[in-house]
């Protein structure tokens, strides 16, 4: 068949798995870095500066995941359908980018600025939490439904991909939890050295994310096997 759009939106679909998960491995194997006592003040901060930046790339992947995703189903031959009308049409597809454009931006912007501007990080955590409703329910009915969206080619897979991307998300809000108190304890530990009580907390708010870590890594996998091989997908 050659080189067609659907072809290149889904090499984009595979890229952003691809650094998604690439991505969130560096960022582990460098936060072991910015743990280690045995390193000197400056090493650790450097460590965790190349621990920020490697976090940016999943964080990325993570939001135009939603784009790429909704613009290969709106390229389906097989095309959802709602009351009778397309459910991705052109006109809808655009709009989809053009949010998920928007979500990018304020989360680059909270990247960068590391929160210090609540009103950017409550919007993110907004729309995040919106998007695991959404998308959960949807999820949930597409693997339910016998003909969800007017489809008849048993797309369950997409339901059960699209559930992972929603817990990714949602283990991506666990993180920031569980890091609330990973930058005031990293700053003490630049102001005053290290103490056991600096180490601890460091350690348990880092080492306490390794839960979601791993439910994210294991959504990404399972997405990325689910969305090649769609398993039980008729024609």
């Amino acid at each position: 068949m050659g080189a067609h759009a659907h072809g290149w939106w889904i090499v984009l679909h595979l890229v952003l798995f691809v650094f998604w998960l690439g991505g969130d491995l560096g960022v582990f194997y460098s936060s072991r870095y910015v743990l280690d006592p045995a390193s000197g003040p400056q090493a650790r901060t450097v460590a965790l500066r190349i621990m920020s930046g490697l976090d940016l790339a999943p964080k990325i992947c993570l939001v135009l995941f939603l784009p790429s995703g909704v613009t290969l189903m709106a390229l389906e031959p097989h095309g959802a359908e709602l009351f009778g009308v397309r459910l991705f049409p052109f006109w809808s597809v655009l709009l989809v980018w053009a949010f998920a454009l928007g979500w990018l931006a304020l989360t680059v912007a909270d990247h960068r600025t590391h929160g210090r501007f609540p009103l950017v990080r409550r919007a993110d955590w907004a729309i995040r939490l919106t998007l695991v409703t959404v998308i959960a329910c949807s999820a949930a009915y597409t693997l339910v439904a016998d003909r969800p969206f007017g489809v008849e080619t048993n797309p369950r897979w997409l339901g059960a991909k699209l559930a992972l991307y929603a817990l990714a998300i949602a283990a991506g809000l666990g993180i920031r939890l569980r890091l609330r108190a990973f930058g005031p304890a990293f700053a003490a530990l630049g102001a005053s050295g290290s103490t056991p009580e600096v180490e601890r907390t460091l350690r348990g708010s880092v080492n306490g994310c390794l839960p979601y870590v791993w439910a994210i890594w294991g959504s990404v996998l399972a997405a990325a096997v689910l969305g090649v091989l769609k398993p039980g997908a008729t024609l």
